[in-house]
């Protein structure tokens, strides 16, 4: 039986507001939609931005927890769709036995991924130029946008979406995720890259992006080394914030189309 319902796994600095047009695309081609928040992420942008104490008392198992109560309340398997850390929690969530097929989008790295592109070094230098960032939530100026998630597009576009979906970020999950690959033991990031048993994966990079440069997915897609199928393609032009990017469609209809093909 093919999948009926998409769930959409939203990243950093946005709120599942940056998937508004894809939520549309695909109910337009019969499915069922579910755009899940991280937990308290159930306001919009503006609150959030006014009082991000909801963003700061966040943790990786609780955003985890919370998008597994999602899938789990569902009658059948979705297909998952991540975009930046949202990636890498589609990762997590396939590890853990959700999911009929996915796709994770300029994603973040799970944890043993040792690649760091100087542009991603400059993109999270926001948060990590100080240890004390762990304990805030640190949002990105105008510049720092555009530089990170923007960047080839114009500059009244940049700013628009900055408006629209700009939030700050945990401090403490990106330092958490940068140190992980120097603690002992299985971090909040952790996948086992030799589970037979997960759906397959697909990653899709935009070649421009700067924050996830496709070295690190590339990278992420070279540490599994199960038997089941993890594919990764490069859209040219494309930058972090592809899911906005014109011509967006094209990539959507084809990460579904993948992941309705490879379906379990």
């Amino acid at each position: 039986m093919s999948p009926d319902t998409i769930v959409l796994v939203h990243g950093f600095w946005v709120t599942p507001r940056s998937w508004e047009h894809w939520i549309t695309h695909y109910e337009r081609r019969g499915f069922r939609v579910l755009a899940p928040g991280y937990p308290g992420f159930d306001v919009e942008v503006e609150a959030l931005n006014a009082n991000p104490d909801i963003i700061t008392a966040l943790t990786v198992p609780a955003i985890i927890e919370h998008l597994e109560s999602v899938i789990r309340a569902l009658p059948t398997p979705p297909i998952i769709m991540g975009h930046s850390a949202g990636g890498a929690f589609t990762q997590i969530l396939l590890d853990h036995g959700f999911g009929a097929s996915a796709v994770a989008l300029n994603s973040a790295p799970t944890e043993g991924v040792h690649v760091v592109p100087f542009s991603q070094v400059k993109s999270t230098l926001p948060v990590l130029r100080s240890p004390a960032n762990r304990h805030r939530s640190i949002g990105l100026s105008l510049d720092e946008w555009k530089y990170a998630f923007t960047n080839t597009f114009s500059d009244e576009e940049a700013a628009a979406l900055y408006e629209r979906y700009h939030i700050p970020a945990n401090g403490g999950i990106l330092w958490g995720s940068v140190l992980a690959n120097f603690q002992p033991g299985h971090q909040d990031t952790w996948v086992d890259y030799r589970n037979d048993q997960r759906a397959p994966l697909l990653f899709i990079s935009g070649s421009e992006d700067h924050i996830m440069p496709p070295a690190v997915q590339r990278s992420n897609v070279k540490h599994y080394k199960s038997n089941t199928i993890t594919e990764h393609v490069e859209y040219n032009g494309y930058a972090h914030l592809l899911p906005a990017q014109k011509g967006w469609e094209e990539i959507a209809d084809f990460a579904l189309d993948w992941a309705l093909r490879h379906a379990r």
